[in-house]
């Protein structure tokens, strides 16, 4: 089969990268940029492509049965926003994989980007627009909301461990994720990536709240546990200082401020790796 697969170069996209080619598929990796990821070297067919400009989209779907798309911003930006790069720039690659004739499209989105909280967050409300065109559009579609990934939490968290000191919104230390490992959130997606009109939300089979993954961390790290707690409402006054808004931290304190303040469980349980686990690795036990 012939899978178009954009943000291939991204952590979650590599991870989809490998499993398509470790299942034989016929691979078109597309992105701004291409890294060398070893195991897929001379397997597949990279595609430059910039999700802002249509043009740089011509031909990309030739012939592909599926599209997966990654694509999403993560991090600041002083150039695009989220509704740049995650509403135009998957809505313009769904309008390509149309005009090819692709016959399943398949979106990562998030968990929870459809509560009228998320109106507020940019980096959510972008999502849930994509949704909403593609669900109503012509193509069969596979939504996939993940809750978090392993990764993304450690990175967050192993700084703060390593100063000692752990920083939560105050009320909100009992929120819970059960957060997800991505290469077997990526074999998930490969293995429904040609399912009917399906929305996915997707979870690991651990659930812990905010307040026991710091614990675990602390623990893995051999330190005392300790967390401050800040008040919600700083988050806001944080996400529009003039230099954090200067510098494209707007969208991601928002975002950061809705994770932390909302249980984000998904139901669909996948894999069997343990973030307990991944969490005492990452530190080295």
């Amino acid at each position: 089969m012939k899978v178009v697969l954009t943000g291939a170069f991204g952590n979650l996209g590599a991870e989809i990268l490998k499993e398509l080619i470790k299942q034989n598929h016929e691979v078109i990796a597309a992105d701004l940029k291409e890294r060398e990821i070893e195991e897929c070297k001379g397997k597949y067919t990279f595609f430059p492509i910039d999700v802002t400009n249509p043009d740089t989209l011509s031909g990309l779907c030739d012939g592909a049965d599926v599209l997966i798309t990654t694509v999403g911003l993560t991090g600041a930006s002083t150039k695009f926003n989220s509704y740049d790069i995650d509403y135009h720039g998957n809505i313009n690659l769904y309008n390509e994989a149309k005009k090819a004739g692709v016959k399943k499209f398949n979106y990562i989105s998030v968990i929870a980007c459809d509560l009228k909280e998320a109106k507020k967050v940019p980096m959510l409300d972008a999502k849930h627009k994509v949704e909403l065109e593609i669900q109503g559009g012509d193509m069969d579609y596979v939504i996939y909301r993940p809750t978090g990934y392993f990764y993304d939490i450690i990175k967050v968290f192993k700084p703060y461990i390593e100063k000692g000191e752990m920083q939560l919104l105050k009320g909100y230390g009992k929120v819970k994720a059960n957060v997800v490992d991505c290469p077997e959130f990526a074999q998930f997606i490969v293995e429904h990536m040609c399912d009917t009109n399906q929305m996915y939300e997707v979870g690991g089979k651990e659930t812990y709240t905010y307040e026991e993954m710091a614990y675990l961390c602390f623990k893995a790290a051999k330190k005392e546990c300790k967390i401050k707690y800040y008040p919600k409402w700083m988050f806001n006054v944080l996400a529009n200082l003039p230099k954090i808004k200067k510098a494209g931290k707007h969208d991601i304190i928002l975002f950061s401020q809705f994770t932390l303040s909302h249980d984000l469980v998904g139901n669909t349980k996948v894999g069997q790796n343990s973030f307990r686990e991944s969490i005492y690795k990452s530190f080295g036990v």
